[in-house]
């Protein structure tokens, strides 16, 4: 019998890493928000893994209420992460995976493109879902890892925000509303540099974005979060005294 992996956040997302763990034959053990963590670190101490799935606004707070036996095997499987979320907690290395699939309620789940993942246990989490013919990618270091989680951001936060204004579709925003999204997506990069201090390539960032766009250019632009979204980044950037001019104006004319 393997060792089991514990799951923490029992959501869509988990039902689809618990379904392809099952099937490389690994027990899960799901934790609640009702259950006691430090109880259950009692009852397995040495776990193969623990997925840590919550919703973004509940990472922090479950970070910092991780057991002592758990804190060297996390996988963190979250949108809108960085280094700086785990490193908050003071833990090191964890296993990291940039999710390009969606799972909605009712319905299975839709890949984008292949998901990248850096860590300890990349192996583990590139096998269980290649069990379910979802398409995984393990890179092969930090920085790699860094430009995939930057990328992420990058689509998500300029889809979110210019969909604010434009509504439509990725493969819309980028055929009819170009500069629009380029000018969106320079505010986020100057973002996500002050996030991570570190410079990148933005055009190299910006075509690894149309792959995404490519891979499913029907994939509607403006989410239920996107307010949210926009709310969160100006916040940063007041805080790293940045200009941010259009997510300014969109927020202005919302």
């Amino acid at each position: 019998m393997k060792n089991p992996v514990v799951i923490i956040g029992i959501g869509e997302m988990a039902g689809v890493f618990a379904r392809g763990l099952l099937r490389t034959g690994y027990p899960v053990y799901p934790i609640t928000r009702d259950m006691n963590m430090e109880q259950e670190a009692k009852n397995i101490p040495e776990p193969e893994a623990v997925f840590v799935t919550v919703a973004e606004k509940d990472l922090q707070p479950t970070l910092a209420a991780i057991p002592s036996p758990w804190r060297n095997r996390l996988v963190l499987i979250q949108n809108e992460l960085l280094p700086r979320d785990w490193l908050a907690q003071q833990l090191k290395n964890p296993t990291v995976i940039s999710v390009w699939f969606e799972k909605k309620p009712g319905q299975d789940y839709k890949i984008l493109i292949p998901s990248p993942v850096f860590g300890a246990h990349a192996s583990l989490v590139n096998n269980a879902l290649e069990a379910i013919n979802i398409p995984c990618r393990v890179v092969g270091s930090e920085e790699e890892l860094l430009f995939e989680l930057v990328c992420k951001n990058l689509y998500i936060l300029t889809t979110n925000i210019t969909g604010l204004e434009t509504g439509g579709s990725v493969s819309e925003l980028w055929h009819q509303h170009e500069k629009l999204a380029r000018l969106v997506a320079g505010d986020v990069m100057d973002l996500q540099e002050w996030l991570t201090g570190t410079t990148f390539d933005r055009e190299n960032l910006i075509q690894a974005m149309l792959v995404a766009f490519r891979g499913d250019p029907d994939h509607q632009c403006m989410g239920r979060s996107a307010p949210a979204r926009l709310e969160r980044a100006l916040t940063i950037a007041d805080e790293a005294g940045l200009t941010v001019p259009k997510l300014r104006e969109i927020h202005s004319q919302a």
